[in-house]
């Protein structure tokens, strides 16, 4: 989605990850290929106090934010309920829910005193519309309604700003996430239970990041977007 934007014309672009390898190759690699000024910012989004002090550190180099692509989750998959364990119940929760409110109640504190005009877009799941097959994913699930919610809520509560937030709600894409050999059976049932019979193509997702993010969808917020080939027709 970084890259979909640096194409896109955007002047600049920080990635937040608390993975510092990943997030410094991807900064450079990106900023190689684009010519655009993006930085790496270590970031932990469960931590208030450091998310707060990115954010500030961003503004003071890039002078504003203008969107926000909030994407940072983990997942469990093949977890029956009845054995979850509860401290890794409370670890996805804290990540994909809390971090992901901490995140966006930064930036929309920024955008509100600025008076920026932003919009700001979750990644939420079709997790959180209905429930995967065969995965059991009890936790998972939970978490991806609650980020649509989130979104809604705040879209409600900060449209009076001039801030928009709209959630994507991706079914299943071909990423490095999934091309392991531990889900080729899984995939085939994936593919089957997809009317167009795939796996969605990352273009695919990044290009709805883009119109969320540009004035071609200047009258959206609140809206949820399911990008699933299909999958939840059936």
């Amino acid at each position: 989605m970084a890259q979909a934007l640096a194409e896109a014309g955007i002047k600049g672009i920080a990635i937040l990850d608390l993975l510092k390898e990943g997030g410094e190759l991807a900064a450079r690699e990106l900023a190689e290929q684009t010519g655009v000024d993006v930085r790496y910012y270590p970031a932990d989004i469960t931590n208030e106090l450091a998310v707060q002090r990115t954010v500030q550190d961003v503004v003071d180099h890039y002078a504003r934010i203008d969107i926000l692509i909030n994407s940072a989750g983990i997942a469990d998959s093949n977890m029956p309920a009845e054995t979850y364990d509860l401290t890794r119940f409370k670890k996805l929760i804290d990540i994909n829910v809390t971090g992901n409110f901490i995140v966006a109640q930064a930036v929309g504190k920024y955008m509100i005193k600025s008076k920026t005009k932003g919009s700001i877009i979750f990644i939420a799941s079709m997790s959180g519309s209905v429930v995967n097959y065969p995965q059991e994913q009890n936790c998972y699930n939970a978490s991806k309604a609650a980020v649509i919610m989130m979104a809604k809520s705040l879209a409600a509560e900060w449209a009076k700003y001039g801030i928009r937030v709209n959630s994507i709600s991706p079914g299943y894409m071909d990423t490095a996430l999934n091309r392991v050999p531990e889900l080729d059976a899984e995939k085939v049932m994936w593919t089957d239970r997809t009317p167009q019979h795939r796996l969605g193509d990352v273009d695919e997702l990044n290009n709805l990041a883009v119109m969320l993010a540009s004035d071609a969808s200047s009258y959206m917020t609140g809206s949820n977007i399911i990008i699933d080939g299909g999958y939840t027709c059936w």
